[in-house]
């Protein structure tokens, strides 16, 4: 296996967080010479930001401040978001979209050229900056892409994958072991900065690219980092129910415009107020899981407040409607429960900064405690990058001694795509919306068996932190709804995961 030496930090992801941390990532003399970031596809593909349709929340009108957005965030992480981070996030939220804005990320302007903005769940002001109704996602990457390619200081693989993690005796991370297209190289830098997504790929219907499994999580797990509460997953109550994988979504801004939620006679799933739909995440979430179940059906129903302005309002959702034969001017939409956003991840602070020296986390795979046990709408891209910069910044100051002998690496089997189906079929069933005591074994059983055939498969590592996570957590908050334990414990406790020293010296 071929060895590469870089003085710099190696970014292991090419979305939001990854590019806003290579682009703060500047040369620092003496230190460092530059950034190699690695991604397995073209920039903007298989990426979950740049299938982000809301937009990026922050308090940018007069009647917003980043300490009530600070507050709406907390009340949604329900007792889990640590407030000090949640104030790093909500205070760097015009920064972060001004820079954006300076990088050509065309933000909808309002009348007097400030930032338009839009109302989402569980948010108590419009405060969702958009582009182009439901584009904000590609745009914004889009903008963040360019600049990285035009930096100097900026290498970019696009065909390499994350295998390993490289780590020494002295339990420092030193490089990772990447697949490219001729082969596997071993790149030893003086920090690692992961920023590879989500698990929405774990799960049958989902509305993240399905190559995402949590693989960075699950290879920071087995080089002995900590993993904080993986069994929370955000699950978008409004996927477009057409059969498709990973399934469209359409945008919570829809019901921020006065959409609502019926079942298939009209009644509403929710309630008759008129906000009743922006309710948190989670409870939307088991609304339309609970219609389905029942035989009601699930449809989002915009021919109100949308109605004939919907394929220039929301564009990207009337194309993926027309696409499976649904006319969202004059019909419900059929919806349904997807997997959307993972709040568990790799413990890290608002720097990036995880358990093993060396090794930062940013993005959808870290866990930096803003979000607690459920995300507040569109406050994702917002993470990614403003934490994202911070991260970029302090990785570039990383020194490594370089004393300590490296261990040997392992590099697990990938599944076949028969035994992949059956993982993510058995996380749907076991550990979606709902889940019990009863399906959780199960779905550990089924996870140790594909673990006898595979072993040190990332994907199963993955899903089982989570599966092992949520069959612990004897409670229900947030986005974990446990049907045996439906109440919730008054005192709010993280979940915290970490592999022993033992078992990383056997290998196992």
């Amino acid at each position: 296996m071929e060895t590469r030496v870089h003085k710099g930090p190696l970014v292991i992801g090419g979305g939001l967080a990854g590019l806003s941390a290579a682009l703060e990532a500047v040369p620092v003399k003496g230190v460092s010479e530059g950034v190699l970031v690695v991604t397995p596809a073209p920039l903007l593909d298989a990426c979950s930001s740049a299938w982000a349709q809301g937009g990026m929340a922050a308090a940018l009108s007069a009647g917003d401040s980043p300490q009530l957005h600070a507050r709406d965030t907390e009340a949604a992480g329900a007792g889990l978001a640590e407030s000090e981070a949640v104030r790093e996030l909500t205070g760097r939220g015009r920064e972060t979209v001004e820079w954006l804005a300076d990088l050509g990320a065309p933000f909808d302007r309002a009348e007097d050229g400030g930032f338009a903005v839009s109302l989402e769940a569980a948010h108590s002001i419009a405060r969702v900056a958009r582009v182009g109704g439901d584009g904000a996602g590609r745009a914004i990457l889009s903008a963040v892409v360019k600049a990285a390619r035009a930096a100097d200081h900026i290498e970019i693989w696009e065909d390499g994958r994350l295998r390993a993690l490289v780590t020494d005796a002295a339990g420092r991370v030193r490089g990772a072991v990447i697949e490219r297209t001729d082969g596997l190289v071993q790149v030893l830098a003086q920090a690692v900065v992961l920023a590879t997504g989500g698990i929405g790929g774990l799960f049958e219907v989902t509305t993240n690219p399905s190559a995402l499994k949590g693989e960075g999580m699950a290879l920071a797990y087995l080089a002995g980092a900590e993993i904080l509460d993986p069994e929370f997953v955000q699950f978008h109550p409004t996927a477009i129910d057409a059969g498709l994988d990973p399934a469209p979504l359409a945008t919570e801004a829809l019901r921020g415009e006065g959409a609502r939620l019926v079942d298939r006679e009209g009644r509403f799933l929710i309630g008759m107020a008129a906000d009743s739909d922006l309710a948190a995440r989670d409870i939307v979430a088991r609304a339309v899981h609970q219609a389905r179940v029942s035989g009601r059906g699930a449809f989002l129903d915009a021919r109100k407040a949308v109605g004939a302005e919907f394929d220039h309002a929301f564009p990207a959702v009337f194309a993926a409607c027309m696409a499976v034969g649904v006319d969202p001017r004059v019909q419900p939409i059929p919806v349904a429960a997807a997997a959307h956003y993972h709040m568990g991840g790799i413990a890290a602070d608002d720097e990036g900064r995880t358990s093993l020296k060396g090794l930062y986390a940013i993005g959808e795979c870290a866990a930096t405690g803003v979000h607690g046990a459920n995300r507040l709408a569109s406050n994702s891209l917002l993470e990614a990058a403003a934490f994202g910069r911070m991260a970029g910044r302090a990785a570039a100051l990383e020194v490594g001694d370089g004393a300590a002998a490296l261990l040997p690496v392992t590099i697990g089997r990938d599944l076949p795509q028969e035994a992949m189906q059956g993982l993510r079929a058995a996380m749907a069933q076991y550990c979606g919306v709902v889940r019990d005591a009863r399906g959780l074994e199960a779905l550990l059983a089924v996870l140790d068996d594909l673990a006898g055939l595979y072993p040190q498969t990332a994907a199963i590592t993955a899903a089982k932190l989570v599966a092992q996570g949520a069959l612990a957590r004897r409670e229900s908050r947030g986005g974990h709804f446990r049907a045996d334990y439906p109440q919730t414990h008054k005192e709010a406790r993280h979940t915290r995961m970490r592999r022993n020293e033992q078992e990383r010296g056997n290998g196992q």
